[in-house]
């Protein structure tokens, strides 16, 4: 039994007919380029994330470029975020000049750490002490809703609100995600999405969107997104080329009413996984990441080397007014490299998201990141692994899964 990752054929079969429609209706009108379903998807979308604006872009990437922009993020200008996440993220900070303040993740959410902020901004972090950063020069705070499940918004806003930062979601993950009745990218200043064609809501190319709470903000961006210019060959901004498609409007629009049916069924996956991995004997807690553990690359974690860490709901809980949408199922266990290559040789996808912390990477040596700077975030980097999730996915998959990785690690 082959056994996908994610099987976007499988949705397309379900909706064909009416993708071609919306496909067809913009291919008769020839407006490629900002035509009417735009407006219609951001109009559908703003009010389906309960956002006061939203504006499509052309990527999720753009989409934090442009919320960066539209403060006027400086070079040398310093924004926290999280080191355990895609690339992305940090890339939008550093490609205007800024300076990612990585600080470290919850182990049971995989999201920023509060605690770590409020550290960072009160002087006392390690962090703070090695990169001795001007405090006019904190100006941000992009978080990430990692795998589907929000961060821990109210006291991050709280901090942001203390120290004046603004708040950037990073929602590529997290579309319908809800925190205490409220959606991603409703309760920071800006929300940024993705509409690659793996997300939960995914284009058929690249695509993204970004939601915004004020209004002088929500005009500057819409601005900023558009060569900085109103109207039009009058630039009051420098800006960038990032619209979103019209054929890629169209089709989200479709996608868009099954979106809750969708996140639904990956809630029953996952729930699914959970009582099955539960029932085989295999999930165990997990203790507190150490030095020690960091330097050996995770090998002195104490997580039992017979056990798995299935996903927990924290933020996304019903019982705290919460939804996790499970963008990913996401595991961590020692035997996590024994177990991709023996999902490997039974044909079933899966995926290491993601291998290397952000403050380990090359390209950010320059700030004099060590690995036991985010120890949480280098042993999930160790450890995590995705299996299988989507719609379509269907229970003896789901089973089969289990078997295997329940196999490897009973060894």
């Amino acid at each position: 039994m082959s056994i996908p990752l994610l099987d976007l054929n499988r949705q397309y079969d379900s909706i064909k007919d009416e993708i071609r429609t919306a496909i067809d209706e913009v291919l008769e009108s020839q407006y490629f380029i900002m035509g009417d379903e735009v407006k219609e998807f951001e109009k559908e979308v703003g009010a389906y994330c309960q956002a006061n604006y939203s504006y499509g872009c052309a990527s999720g990437s753009d989409a934090l470029l442009l919320a960066l922009m539209a403060i006027d993020l400086h070079p040398g200008d310093y924004v926290l975020t999280s080191p355990f996440t895609f690339f992305a993220t940090a890339g939008a900070i550093s490609r205007i000049g800024g300076i990612p303040v990585f600080l470290d993740i919850e182990k049971d959410s995989f999201n920023l750490d509060p605690e770590q902020v409020r550290s960072f901004m009160e002087g006392v972090h390690p962090v703070y002490k090695k990169l001795n950063p001007e405090r006019e020069r904190i100006k941000a705070i992009i978080l990430v809703h990692l795998y589907g499940q929000m961060a821990d918004m109210d006291p991050i806003m709280n901090i942001a609100k203390e120290y004046n930062l603004t708040v950037v979601e990073d929602a590529a993950q997290a579309i319908g995600a809800e925190y205490r009745g409220r959606r991603a990218g409703s309760i920071g200043d800006f929300g940024c999405f993705s509409f690659f064609p793996s997300k939960n809501l995914g284009a058929f190319g690249d695509a993204g969107l970004v939601t915004v709470k004020d209004q002088k903000l929500a005009d500057k961006l819409d601005i900023l997104r558009l060569h900085g210019a109103k109207p039009k060959y009058h630039h009051s901004l420098v800006g960038i080329n990032s619209r979103l498609d019209t054929i890629q409007a169209a089709v989200l629009s479709v996608k868009l009413k099954y979106l809750d049916a969708w996140s639904e069924r990956r809630r029953e996956i996952a729930h699914r996984y959970n009582r099955l991995f539960e029932q085989a004997g295999v999930v165990g807690e997990l203790g507190d990441c150490s030095e020690s553990c960091t330097e050996m690359g995770g090998s002195e974690c104490s997580l039992n080397p017979n056990k798995i860490i299935i996903p927990k709901e924290t933020t996304g809980s019903e019982e705290n007014n919460g939804r996790h949408i499970y963008h990913q199922y996401t595991i961590r266990s020692k035997k996590r490299d024994q177990i991709a290559q023996t999902l490997s040789e039974h044909t079933i996808g899966h995926s290491v998201y993601y291998p290397v912390s952000l403050h380990e990477q090359e390209c950010f040596a320059y700030l004099g990141y060590q690995p036991q700077d985010c120890p949480v975030s280098h042993c999930a980097s160790k450890q995590a692994i995705s299996i299988p999730i989507f719609p379509e996915l269907k229970d003896e998959e789901i089973e089969k899964v289990v078997g295997v990785v329940s196999e490897v690690v009973k060894g």
